[in-house]
């Protein structure tokens, strides 16, 4: 009997360690590493991904090579010196079907040019892949995520075809695909980067410049847009349809296309917008029905408004949002409501701050940093314009100030205020970390050196000059 048992043993034993045994070897084969070099051929890489097995690393060394490539099992294609992808202008370059692809290091170039099939740089079919370090040139769609869930898009420069705008593609697109990460991504000359019916997104860090729509949201809840630059674009970010947003710490600026918006907002709810810098664009934040539910809150909070012709444009309709310590820096008009109105339902002051208005003509008597009178915005050429907005051809002109005149001279053709704020700010401020406009040549240069310098400016000289005159009055009187 006792031999019976240690036999057992023994054949147990056995059985433990082949099955380490091939444990080990299959291990083993997980983290095999392949080269290719050029030398091999156009069509190698193509030939090492079909021959490679799942887990394996294949070093892609400098050369041109031939695409479309689809990757079809896990693994992981790091290009040393750069080597080239190239479609030939046909289908998608790299389609990934496999969950756990990494593809980093690699210049990606040439994908056809069907907006009907969406021909991508990278095209994404699975979850968790990561996608670094690559340059994506002369693609139609850049990257494209499909039903990608997890999947990372980090330091990659991306530039579409060289089409007018309604020919090109996404430069990158989100599609169906949560707890996506698309962050330090340099992104120009595409369409919009779309990101649609995806939640819990995190876009950090990013450029995105000379598009149609810098960022173009759609049904994505518990989204994160931070520290990014939207530069240049017909709009700079357009969001849709979504709840709980937070947009904190970002540059937009010289977004003026048709409709010129730096930020727009259409049915967003309990959306926080926060310590953003908007500069020179034609509308700085454009607000459609949001937030569009009963008892959400829309947070507009910190941001720097300068030198936009429209600072803040708002639908009569739209309701319950609250405006703090936002500074409204010289723009050719603070607040505006598309058709005329005045806004009952939205908040521009609380008991411990309002906003900075630098046509603000009140003054802190107490020095506590608000102003003694409220600010209102009444007057009678904006309420024009807002209902008539051709009239903005006379903004400037003569009879714009004659209207304002006979609106204070006249009680009886004095509009009703738009807005109120009951405890307007002394001192604008600015937001820290906001990512700096870039200066790449003259004319952008010296755009953001004037920029910046009439930012610091209004920021420093405006307040005491008008405090200075404060003083002197009050000495006078």
């Amino acid at each position: 009997m006792g031999k019976h048992v240690y036999g057992r043993w023994v054949l147990a034993l056995l059985i433990i360690g082949y099955w380490l045994l091939m444990t080990r070897a299959s291990t083993a084969v997980a983290q095999t590493t392949h080269t290719v070099t050029a030398a091999d051929g156009p069509l190698s890489l193509a030939t090492a991904v079909t021959q490679a097995q799942a887990g394996d690393v294949i070093e892609v060394h400098a050369g041109v090579y031939h695409g479309p490539i689809t990757v079809d099992r896990p693994l992981t294609l790091v290009g040393i010196g750069w080597p080239v992808v190239d479609g030939r202008d046909t289908g998608n370059v790299i389609l990934i079907t496999a969950a756990n692809v990494t593809v980093t290091g690699f210049e990606i170039r040439n994908s056809g040019s069907s907006l009907d099939e969406e021909n991508a740089g990278l095209a994404v079919a699975a979850e968790s892949a990561t996608l670094a370090h690559n340059r994506l040139v002369d693609t139609l769609f850049g990257i494209y995520l499909k039903n990608a869930h997890g999947s990372v898009i980090r330091d990659n420069t991306i530039h579409g075809k060289d089409v007018a705008i309604a020919l090109r593609g996404d430069p990158i697109r989100v599609w169906y695909s949560n707890d996506v990460t698309v962050t330090d991504n340099a992104i120009s000359q595409g369409r919009d980067v779309v990101l649609w019916y995806s939640e819990r997104l995190t876009i950090r860090g990013n450029q995105v410049s000379n598009g149609r729509y810098g960022l173009h949201f759609m049904y994505c809840d518990d989204a994160l847009i931070a520290q990014n630059r939207l530069l240049d674009n017909s709009v700079g970010a357009f969001l849709m349809y979504s709840r709980r947003m937070t947009l904190h710490n970002n540059t937009i600026a010289g977004n003026r296309g048709p409709s010129g918006y730096g930020l727009g907002m259409k049915d967003m709810d309990d959306a926080i917008v926060r310590d953003n810098l908007f500069l020179d664009n034609r509308i700085g934040i454009h607000l459609d029905n949001s937030p569009r539910e009963v008892d959400s809150i829309g947070h507009i909070e910190g941001n720097v408004f300068g030198y936009n012709d429209i600072g803040v444009n708002l639908l009569p309709s739209v309701r319950h949002n609250q405006f703090t310590q936002n500074s409204f820096v010289e723009n050719q008009q603070q607040v505006s409501i598309t058709g005329g109105g005045v806004m009952p339902d939205n908040t521009w002051a609380t008991a411990d701050a309002g906003n900075y208005w630098s046509d603000y003509a009140g003054y802190d008597a107490a020095g506590d940093g608000r102003g003694d009178l409220a600010y209102r915005s009444e007057k009678l050429f904006e309420n024009l314009m807002d209902a008539r907005p051709e009239l903005r051809l006379f903004l400037f002109s003569p009879a714009a100030n004659a209207v304002d005149f006979a609106a204070k001279a006249f009680p009886l053709v004095r509009p009703q205020a738009k807005l109120v704020d009951d405890n307007p700010l002394m001192v604008p401020s600015v937001p820290a970390n906001v990512p700096a406009l870039p200066q790449p040549s003259r004319v952008g240069g010296l755009w953001s050196g004037l920029m910046l310098l009439a930012l610091a400016l209004g920021i420093t000289l405006l307040p005491r000059l008008r405090l200075q005159f404060y003083h002197i009055s009050d000495k006078r009187f």
